[in-house]
């Protein structure tokens, strides 16, 4: 007698609430686990700013609604919308380098007035989702041609969004490209080659990179060389983590972020206020929630049922890892600082948004599967 595969409704109910809601339980509880996290050092960081807090609980409210909304997409008719969604974010950066806003000597904003956001975080997730899509009917590992026409899927919008100029973004999207490239089947020999070229195209990228991404850059190879200057936010980043100890200096008694001491506390370096103020026990138990997240992640990936799913999820996974290392090693002193936020963390609304809708997808992809027959 032949089986038939359950219905989609007939998954759900054998399966419980999480999978009719379309949510992925202990990932679900483990994001809620670090934006708690986040805002009690936030409000540190903020001054006991209440304002600051009801602005950043909104937008968690807001990026929550959006991760659940995104999880009841199912993953095929993402893979229908992924062309679209990919063609509409290079329109917006295009409409970006000729109206954009410019903020900070920076042109990354578009206004649309009923609202204001950056489009290149959008492309976060569209660029991830069209090189999957372009693999998913392909033969593994993808040949030559076929990682040359995902190359400049990549390409287009990393330059694009490097002339804005957002090398921090440009770079994590590139990242977020080239790790389904990597998931596809990209071989170790073409690997090595890619690494040699990038390493022997350095002193051309040096030529085109700006003034400040320069000093950016000497900063980190030797940032005690202008202690008040350029130098400045690593070395007191340096000395907020390192005076935390192992129990830190206990909440909202972080000398380094009360008084003043420490730029951009509430974004970009508030992983130095956590490390003051919570010591080495809050690094480890912030570490502990974003590995969890990280190996549900990939096991979701894993458990994926095609091609485009699978890869999706992997690069998701990984792109939330390439955050995590980006920021608390700029924030060390062991990158250059490049201007990314701390995920769940650093006051933030557009890049909070984006990252939840990541996890929507991780959660649809999840739940949407179907059970084999028994």
């Amino acid at each position: 007698m032949r089986h038939r595969l359950p219905t989609s409704h007939q998954d759900a109910s054998r399966r419980g609430w999480q999978y009719r809601m379309h949510v992925d339980a202990p990932l679900l509880f483990a994001l809620i686990g670090v934006s708690i996290l986040g805002l009690m050092v936030l409000y540190s960081a903020g001054g006991e700013d209440m304002d600051l807090i009801r602005r950043q609980l909104t937008r968690l409210g807001i990026a929550f609604v959006g991760m659940f909304a995104v999880a009841q997409i199912t993953p095929m008719v993402l893979q229908r919308l992924t062309p679209w969604v990919f063609v509409i974010g290079i329109m917006l950066l295009l409409a970006v380098l000729v109206m954009g806003e410019v903020s900070g000597g920076a042109q990354r904003w578009l206004n649309l007035y009923i609202v204001r956001f950056q489009p290149s975080e959008m492309m976060k997730l569209a660029v991830p989702m069209m090189v999957a899509w372009y693999l998913a009917d392909v033969r593994l590992p993808p040949n030559r041609y076929q990682l040359l026409g995902g190359g400049v899927i990549i390409a287009v919008p990393v330059l694009m969004i490097a002339k804005q100029p957002d090398l921090g973004t440009s770079l994590l999207i590139a990242s977020s490209g080239f790790f389904v490239l990597f998931l596809a089947g990209l071989q170790w020999r073409l690997l090595g080659f890619l690494t040699a070229l990038a390493a022997a195209t350095t002193p051309l990228l040096w030529h085109f990179m700006h003034d400040y991404q320069r000093v950016r850059v000497m900063t980190f190879l030797n940032p005690e060389k202008e202690p008040l200057g350029a130098g400045y936010h690593i070395i007191q980043s340096k000395i907020a983590i390192g005076s935390g100890g192992l129990f830190g200096k206990g909440w909202l008694n972080g000398t380094q972020s009360q008084l003043d001491f420490l730029p951009e506390r509430s974004t970009d370096f508030i992983f130095a206020v956590l490390g003051e103020e919570f010591g080495l026990i809050g690094i480890l138990l912030l570490f502990a929630f974003y590995i969890f997240i990280v190996i549900r992640s990939v096991l979701i990936a894993i458990q994926a049922q095609d091609t485009f799913t699978r890869l999706l999820a992997g690069s998701l996974a990984l792109t939330f890892f390439v955050y995590i290392i980006v920021n608390t090693g700029m924030v060390t002193g062991l990158l250059p600082v490049v201007g990314l936020p701390l995920p769940m963390i650093s006051y933030g609304g557009t890049s909070i948004v984006t990252l939840l809708a990541g996890f929507g997808i991780l959660m649809s992809i999840h739940t949407h599967r179907k059970l084999l027959p028994t």
